[in-house]
């Protein structure tokens, strides 16, 4: 015998926040229940269900905004980068990621995290290399950083 739950979140192999789904009386009860990713499916229960999805939308929408804000506020964003070289191409060592984090924060005053910058190769040359912010709700900034040898650190 089987009852009907109303899920109030994604759950793995079940089914997506809305659903109604019929599940075991004791899964119900023992895990669905007792974790609040369901609910009887009565009226009362669609009703909370609607209110939840509601909120869901807004703060989705607000945290789009805020990405969207971040985004025109790095718009066009060129990062210029020295560093020591061994023969006036390649580097000592590679422009890391907390390296450019804080050419970002100190150029634009916006701080960032490690996991939303990334580039596809290294950047262990002199020259112009591209990276991308991942600012989330599928806003993304591309951007230019300019790699130039340290001329004080060249040996004559």
């Amino acid at each position: 015998m089987a009852i009907e739950v109303m899920l109030m979140d994604n759950v793995k192999k079940l089914g997506k926040s809305g659903e109604i789904v019929k599940v075991a009386p004791g899964y119900a009860r023992n895990y669905l229940f007792t974790k609040g990713l369901a609910s009887l499916a009565t009226e009362a229960a669609k009703r909370k269900l609607k209110k939840l999805e509601a909120e869901r939308a807004a703060k989705a929408a607000e945290l789009k905004k805020e990405a969207l804000e971040t985004a025109r506020k790095l718009e066009k964003l060129e990062l210029n980068v020295t560093a020591p070289t061994t023969d006036g191409t390649k580097l000592y060592g590679s422009i890391s990621v907390a390296d450019i984090l804080a050419a970002i924060e100190a150029n634009r005053g916006i701080a960032l995290e490690r996991s939303q910058i990334s580039f596809g190769d290294e950047l262990k040359t002199v020259g112009e290399h591209t990276a991308e912010i991942d600012l989330g709700h599928g806003v993304v900034v591309k951007f230019k950083i300019n790699i130039a040898a340290d001329e004080s650190s060249e040996e004559a």
